[in-house]
């Protein structure tokens, strides 16, 4: 049996369906507050009604939370392989603790029982935030070094601080391959993450920013998860981003993907520093911030990834991102 964390969130949600089409034997955890109904809604985005249910059905869905071991022991009984998608995403300083409770210490909770349980097979989905820099400004791949003197923000630190975790596995025992998505497109979640891209530019955004990193669409993120855990491929790593773009070109296609204007200003710095301001001073009444110091600089930085090592390995093609753009545009007007 294989067992899925975080199947409620984006690439959750659609390697359950996915793993659901196999027919996989499958068990998912959720905590009492998730929303289990939107991932029976993804599943919808690509089957028919009846399909849809009976794949949702076939999953054993599971209250537990990585942070609580004792709920999480029993979701182990009888797990083979298991998909390690939880994680919390936030750029928020005041969440530092959540983000090391959930995502460095709750990972440690799942390599644990992967050793305990003496699992088949581990895959674990970090980040590009958890890839390291090179100094001669190349693109950064899997052999970049961390530089802990480096300005990182908290959130790429809890994702680096969970692959430690994961490593460690690997020295007990426990066969693992690690993806380091970039920045994730795909339909269903349309109040967070990439997902917000949709929902901002169907409101109307005047502003764009130059900010360039990598992007893939989530189904081939759920592609290359599922072919490194049946392949040979054990203890590595790989990033998984279709094209470097800038946010500028990704806002700009999705607006012309769904018929809206354009974004056609420039976010300049000091903007940014204002809205970090105002933000600083609403976190003093509890407030969240969305904007950090970081801000002000990281959405001007363009880096650069290098996905040589998943192509290769896999013989893997990527979908061109305009591609999932025009796609996850027109399930979002059709669910509109």
């Amino acid at each position: 049996m294989i067992l899925v964390t975080g199947g409620t969130g984006l690439v959750g949600s659609h390697l359950l369906y996915e793993l659901a089409g196999k027919n996989e034997k499958l068990r998912a955890i959720f905590r009492p507050s998730s929303d289990i109904g939107q991932v029976r809604n993804v599943f919808s985005y690509y089957a028919d009604k009846a399909e849809a249910d009976a794949l949702f059905k076939s999953i054993e869905w599971v209250i537990a939370d990585i942070n609580d071991i004792p709920s999480l022991t029993l979701a182990f009984q009888d797990i083979t392989k298991v998909y390690h998608c939880a994680a919390l995403v936030s750029f928020d300083p005041s969440d530092e603790k959540k983000l090391r409770k959930i995502n460095i210490e709750g990972t440690a909770n799942i390599v644990n029982l992967c050793i305990a349980n003496k699992i088949a097979k581990l895959c674990y989905v970090s980040s590009i935030a958890a890839i390291g820099s090179n100094q001669n400004n190349s693109k950064h791949d899997e052999t970049s070094k961390w530089n802990p003197e480096e300005n990182h923000n908290d959130y790429a630190i809890s994702k680096y601080g969970a692959e430690i975790e994961v490593w460690r596995g690997t020295q007990e025992g426990v066969d693992t391959v690690i993806v380091n998505p970039g920045v994730v497109i795909g339909p269903g979640f349309w109040d967070s993450g990439s997902g917000k891209l949709f929902t901002k530019i169907d409101k109307g955004v005047n502003y764009h920013f130059p900010k360039v990193t990598g992007f893939v669409g989530v189904k081939d993120v759920i592609k290359s998860m599922v072919e490194l855990m049946n392949s040979s491929v054990k203890n590595e790593q790989f990033i998984v981003i279709s094209e470097n773009l800038s946010f500028e070109s990704v806002l700009k296609d999705t607006a012309n993907y769904m018929d809206k204007p354009e974004p056609s200003k420039q976010l300049k710095k000091w903007m940014i520093a204002m809205g970090w301001i105002f933000q600083k001073i609403g976190s003093w009444f509890g407030g969240k911030r969305q904007i950090t110091r970081d801000s002000i600089n990281g959405l001007h930085e363009k880096t650069y990834f290098d996905n040589t090592k998943i192509k290769q390995s896999l013989k893997f093609e990527f979908t061109p991102v305009t591609k999932t753009l025009q796609q996850t545009a027109d399930i979002y007007a059709h669910q509109k």
